[in-house]
């Protein structure tokens, strides 16, 4: 899973010493600028399918390896440049994250980012779709998973309709 390298722990400062990923972007930037640039939705699509697949392909193997972030956002995935110009994917802030084998608490990693996408960019649902086709073909669990993804969005709109 592509995250900052930690070069060092001071447990008596509380501190920890990341790498500086240089020279990147946050996927929700990157998704804002090209929604500004692009014309019809269906070049949107075909511009941002191959980030949303990757991001579904990385998720998935965090969570087969029974890690749930906790803060899933698009301002929590870096985009950055890599030697051959292409952009790698790269999970930030695992502040909130913790070790679990339940398809409820994957479920509800996978709900906490549906909702900040599609709340930060309105018209990707079809995106975030594919998002969720990668995942379920990436991933060993994802039968699970994704039906208590499915369980919490129904929880989730019974709260919101009552109040």
């Amino acid at each position: 899973i592509p995250t900052p390298v930690v070069y060092f722990v001071d447990y008596t400062s509380h501190s920890i010493f990341l790498e500086d990923i240089i020279d990147s972007v946050t996927v929700r930037d990157h998704i804002v600028t090209t929604q500004q640039g692009s014309g019809p939705s269906s070049t949107l699509e075909e511009q941002l399918t191959p980030l949303a697949v990757e991001v579904g392909r990385i998720l998935a193997k965090m969570h087969d390896e029974d890690v749930v972030h906790g803060d899933l956002t698009t301002s929590n995935m870096l985009l950055r440049r890599s030697m051959g110009e292409e952009l790698s994917l790269v999970l930030i802030d695992f502040g909130l994250s913790y070790i679990s084998a339940l398809p409820e608490d994957k479920g509800v990693d996978l709900y906490v980012l549906e909702k900040a996408f599609l709340s930060t960019h309105p018209n990707t649902e079809a995106l975030f779709g594919e998002l969720l086709k990668s995942y379920a073909a990436s991933s060993r669990k994802s039968s699970t998973v994704i039906k208590k993804l499915d369980e919490v969005r129904l929880r989730g709109r019974k709260r919101s309709m009552v109040g």
